[in-house]
């Protein structure tokens, strides 16, 4: 038995895979087969590390799934991301199941959130699993869920998450520009819930309640041919509803919201029985007691189905289906669909933003767990970045000061609107990119307190409209004749270093005080030294001339004495120059920056 159920995840796991269909049980680690309808679900590691993950403690049988939760006590919004096929149609369903979980009885509301789009407000229920359901042509390679908390002390949470591959025919009369939000999709007649085992796509049909106002039919023919586009389950055509009578209609329950939306639906049926030559069935669909469409006849056998769109309701809008006036026997109705129609999908954040900021989450792992759209929907985004408005936002901002980054900067060229760049206050290593002064709309760039090296590229020095900040990097040099480190005050004002800077270090001016000194005294002995013996060579030499010469002429050698002046002279010239050149490098003031460094060299704060 173990065996089987390995072999069985291992099976659902690769077609997941070659679908791209997933299961994704939040808050768990495990993978399994749901013995309820045989998917094979896998726990939410793989797509998340944030929040907290709960295990619901119940005296009453929970479904699996949704025995466990992942919840959420921070950040504007938190995401799930799951690889698609950019322009694939695609069918995402989001599960919540509060089951007092906190232990306060107080079911929290909250926004949802897909591909940078806002989905819906979440109202959870307190004993009751709440989904919701939306079908949708990508337009990336992938699909983010997100939940963000809108109203105080109500922390969003996530039970479970689906996503479905649709063959591109289905839902064929939608705008690919929109999604289908679903409201109701209903079995009429079958006594259990139909999806994947019955339904290829997985949907979920519910089974209508009969309050004793339907007739169930049952079908004689059991294979239903069904050739439609949207493919709807075979299941659906063995049951339906019908009245009594021609005179009475079948009232369809739409559970549209208050406001009026624009409204898509599908109407399914199949006739039941074979019908003799006096008999036919025609049924047409009544919006506000008005005729809405052309007759349409179930045909025995074979599955049919009526669409509706291009039409805007609300939940005071009835929509009923009515034998038409020539029909001999009342309506029936197998199943049927009904969504809202969302406003159009944002094609997300600038893709050159996405680009510079894939860099940065490739490059250091602490970022990697930030997903959804990076900008939308406003005012949903990432924590660290700001954004311009609009339906293509771009990044302006990156506030990654005290992050925890380390390793060296990535490329991020790309981010051409980005006016403030804090990166303060981590451990980023290497030199600093030439891009950065590059980039066009770059006001502030705050690199300080981090361990970079080399030199501040020019790009960067010269550019008058950005303020710098290097402080408390120690190995960083300004580029020019002088190399000196970025611990000193760079803004011209004496101020202080930043709040647990290094300090300035004085050994440099102490040993280039001692060591000057220290040579010239033994310049000066050496020469002493020298002149010393000099003498005392042309005093012997003068004795030696006075016993052997005449009176009246100089005392010593002529040549001994031009050697001594030599000697005096050069000794004189190498004490004076040494005392210059110390005299010089003791009184040279501070390597000072030209006027565009001066200006725009600050400290960090």
């Amino acid at each position: 038995m173990a065996t089987y159920l390995l072999l069985l995840i291992i099976a659902a796991s690769a077609f997941s895979t070659l679908n791209a269909d997933i299961s994704i049980d939040c808050g768990s680690s495990e993978s399994y087969s749901s013995d309820d309808y045989s998917i094979g679900w896998v726990g939410d590691d793989l797509y998340i590390q944030h929040g907290e993950s709960v295990e619901l403690q119940s005296s009453k049988a929970i479904y699996q799934p949704m025995a466990t939760l992942r919840i959420f006590t921070d950040r504007k919004k938190n995401c799930y991301n799951i690889d698609s096929e950019k322009g694939s149609k695609v069918l995402v369903r989001a599960y919540f199941f509060y089951g007092n979980y906190d232990g306060k009885s107080s079911p929290p509301k909250f926004d949802l959130h897909f591909d940078g789009n806002h989905w819906i407000t979440v109202e959870t229920s307190a004993d009751q699993l709440v989904y919701y359901e939306a079908i949708y042509v990508t337009k990336t390679d992938t699909i983010s869920v997100c939940v963000a908390q809108t109203f105080p002390n109500m922390f969003p949470f996530i039970s479970a998450i689906e996503v479905r591959d649709l063959d591109s025919k289905m839902y064929g009369y939608s705008d690919s520009n929109r999604a289908l939000m679903l409201r109701r999709r209903v079995a009429y007649g079958t006594k259990a819930i139909v999806r994947s085992t019955d339904d290829f796509y997985d949907r979920i049909w519910i089974p209508a309640v009969n309050g004793d106002d339907f007739t169930v039919l049952t079908s004689d023919e059991t294979f239903i041919e069904v050739s439609l586009d949207d493919s709807p389950p075979r299941a659906l055509f063995q049951n339906a509803f019908a009245t009594d009578n021609t005179s009475t209609s079948i009232q369809l329950g739409t559970n549209l919201p208050t406001t009026k939306v624009p409204v898509y639906m599908n109407i399914y049926y199949s006739e039941a029985s074979v019908l003799d030559s006096t008999q036919k069935r025609s049924l047409q669909l009544l919006v506000d007691g008005k005729v809405n469409s052309k007759p349409f006849i179930p045909v025995y056998g074979t599955a049919g189905e009526f669409t509706l769109y291009n039409l805007t309701a609300n939940s005071d809008t009835t929509f009923s289906l009515a034998a038409s006036p020539d029909s001999t026997l009342p309506p029936l109705i197998n199943a049927l669909e009904v969504f809202t129609v969302s406003d159009e999908l944002t094609d997300g954040t600038n893709s050159d933003d996405v680009e510079g900021l894939a860099s940065l989450q490739d490059e250091f792992d602490v970022l990697k767990d930030w997903g959804g759209d990076p900008c939308l929907p406003s005012p949903y985004s990432w924590d660290w970045i700001n954004c311009t408005s609009g339906s293509t936002p771009r990044v302006t901002a990156l506030y990654l000061g005290s992050f925890g980054l380390s390793g060296v900067l990535p490329d991020f060229s790309s981010m051409t609107s980005l006016e403030i760049i804090d990166l303060h206050n981590n451990s980023l290593i290497g030199s600093i990119p030439e891009f950065l002064g590059t980039l066009p709309n770059l006001k502030q760039l705050n690199l300080a307190g981090n361990d970079l090296s080399g030199t501040i590229p020019s790009s960067i020095s010269k550019n008058k409209k950005l303020k710098l900040t290097v402080t408390d990097n120690p190995n960083l040099c300004v580029s020019g004749k002088s190399c000196k480190t970025a611990s000193v005050d760079t803004s011209g004002s004496g101020g202080s270093s930043s709040s647990g800077g290094r300090k300035k270090s004085k050994l440099p001016v102490i040993l280039g005080t001692t060591i000057p000194i220290f040579v010239l005294v033994w310049v000066i002995g050496g020469v002493c030294a020298v002149l010393h013996h000099k003498r005392k060579s042309a005093a012997i030499a003068a004795g030696n001339v006075g016993q052997t010469g005449g009176a009246n002429k100089p005392s010593g050698n002529p040549q001994a004495a031009q050697t001594q002046m030599a000697a005096n002279n050069m000794a004189q010239n190498v004490v004076n120059d040494f005392i210059m050149n110390v005299h010089e490098q003791q009184s040279a003031p501070e390597p000072v920056y030209s006027d565009d460094q001066q200006n725009h060299l600050e400290e960090g704060n």
